[in-house]
């Protein structure tokens, strides 16, 4: 059976993916999770984890949800309607726009959410965790949980009506759904037990920022591609943790 180039590049992204996640186990983390503890099991041993986790759920949900996104007519992973200017170019104009508007954003709240400047990862830790984010956070908030959601009250629900209406509440959906899947890190790097503990502002914070990468990521997953929505979201921390979190701050501190 022949493989179409669409199936190629998704399997070659879970497979970076797994390299990723196999590689960031043996990364410093010194400043960014202070409070996270020795590792539950030999570090090889939660890399091979890492990697069947990477492999086997991330790759099976986003296989599920790219054959969910073709049924509902989003654009696929290689489409040739889709120009290579849509697929990279414009993804990396706008990650690199809206990784300069969580930076000024920070820069404001940090006045008043409790917490100052949030803390980023050292390089390369920045590096690859922007890749893994870049590609498995899609995987899961966009190619699989938009594709199905939408597949299933559209097409299965409303019988293939309001279409557009659902994308975008799901795609809502998605934002508060990604933004609140941050709060477990935020809660370990500050030693917090309780989501009580979370400051109010720090709170809206992590909600609107990642809410708003969230929403150009589902716009542009349906209207180009996967490809486009891992563009966004890798340029985006790419600018935010890399440039910005690991060198910037670093030579400023």
């Amino acid at each position: 059976m022949k493989i179409s180039k669409s199936l190629k590049i998704y399997f070659g992204l879970i497979a970076l993916l797994a390299i990723f996640d196999a590689v960031y186990v043996f990364l410093p983390f010194p400043g960014v999770i202070p409070n996270a503890g020795p590792l539950p099991a030999p570090i090889w041993v939660v890399a091979l984890i890492n990697v069947a986790v990477a492999i086997f759920v991330y790759g099976g949900l986003g296989l599920f949800g790219y054959w969910l996104s073709l049924k509902i007519g989003f654009a696929q992973i290689w489409d040739k309607k889709v120009s290579n200017r849509q697929r990279f170019v414009v993804p990396a104009v706008i990650g690199a726009g809206l990784g300069i508007f969580l930076i000024v954003s920070d820069l404001i709240f940090a006045n008043f959410n409790g917490i100052g400047k949030f803390p980023h990862p050292p390089f390369p830790t920045s590096f690859v965790a922007s890749g893994a984010a870049g590609i498995g956070e899609e995987v899961i908030f966009r190619l699989f949980f938009v594709s199905f959601w939408v597949w299933l009250i559209s097409f299965v629900i409303l019988k293939r009506r309001y279409l557009n209406v659902v994308f975008w509440v799901v795609a809502i959906f998605s934002a508060l759904v990604f933004g609140a899947g941050h709060f477990p890190s935020v809660m370990l790097i500050f030693g917090w037990t309780s989501f009580s503990q979370v400051p109010k502002v720090l709170v809206g914070e992590v909600l609107v920022l990642n809410g708003v990468v969230s929403i150009f990521a589902a716009y542009y997953f349906r209207k180009y591609g996967f490809l486009a929505a891992v563009g966004i979201h890798f340029w985006t921390d790419f600018v935010w943790h890399f440039l910005y979190g690991s060198i910037i701050l670093s030579k400023l501190i």
